[in-house]
């Protein structure tokens, strides 16, 4: 059962068209939900100032679906390029292996939790089982 006057603990995605409209909605739902997520078009269009315009003075949580994938150092240098953002959660490809993992969860800011996603949800049974991983998405 949610507190009163406590934010739900729900992230809501800004994949918005364009900054304004990211900023109108974060403006929007901020007051209600714990978390808004950044993802990698808007992210990519407007850059890191993407994070300020969007957390505001709300002080939301912001999660970060960038889904980094590359060799370890990239990723990490990756990672400790947007730690001066203090995104409370940024993604990872699970593919990339524990190598790239562990060097995006070293060098992220403290206090953030790097998340590893293993399967898109854009992908079918047939997408998996060409990546060699039979049996069904669920």
């Amino acid at each position: 059962m949610q507190r009163p006057g406590r934010p739900a603990p729900v992230a809501v995605a800004l994949d918005a068209p364009d900054l304004d409209t990211a900023a109108r909605w974060a403006a929007l739902v901020t007051p209600h939900v714990s978390t808004v997520k950044i993802g990698l078009e808007l992210y990519l269009r407007y850059g890191p100032d993407v994070v300020a315009t969007v957390r505001g003075a709300s002080g939301v949580e912001v999660f970060l679906d960038l889904k980094l994938y590359d060799i370890p150092a990239t990723v990490a240098g990756a990672a400790r390029a947007v730690s001066r953002l203090r995104p409370e959660i940024l993604t990872v490809h699970a593919a990339g292996g524990t190598d790239m993992i562990r060097a995006a969860v070293d060098a992220a800011a403290p206090g953030t939790c790097v998340a590893a996603v293993t399967v898109l949800t854009s992908m079918g049974a047939g997408d998996l089982a060409a990546l060699g991983m039979p049996g069904s998405v669920s």
